[in-house]
């Protein structure tokens, strides 16, 4: 059984920046794609960001792409996602969650493991 915890959200100003990390446990994590989701009080969970196993590929949203970046550390099984230039929009619980073998899906039920989420609220 995968174990995702999510951490690093807050409050920050718009044009701010924020680090998210998720540290994964109890099952394989290097040899799959991992992805960062997010879902806004009466929307829909949406991918935001997701990389490989090899961490040789990338994928982000149109709307966060050129100012989040998806990194993992197999070495930690910690996978984080570096945001800046945040804007109110970006407001939401963030979710990390394990993806397939091999593709990066924008999907979620293409992953199969899911953290708890971790709050970011950007104030204008």
């Amino acid at each position: 059984q995968v174990h995702l915890a999510e951490s690093g959200g807050g409050l920050v100003q718009a044009g701010g920046s924020l680090r998210l990390s998720c540290a994964a446990s109890g099952g394989a994590f290097s040899t799959y794609s991992m992805g960062w989701f997010r879902q806004a009080p009466g929307r829909e969970r949406e991918f935001v960001a997701g990389i490989i196993w090899s961490a040789s590929s990338t994928r982000y949203d149109d709307s966060v792409k050129g100012r989040f970046t998806i990194s993992r550390d197999d070495n930690k099984n910690m996978v984080y996602l570096q945001m800046n230039s945040l804007k109110p929009d970006d407001t939401a619980v963030y979710y990390c969650a394990r993806g397939p073998r091999f593709g990066i899906p924008s999907y979620s039920s293409e992953y199969t493991y899911w953290g708890q989420g971790t709050q970011v609220t950007v104030s204008s």
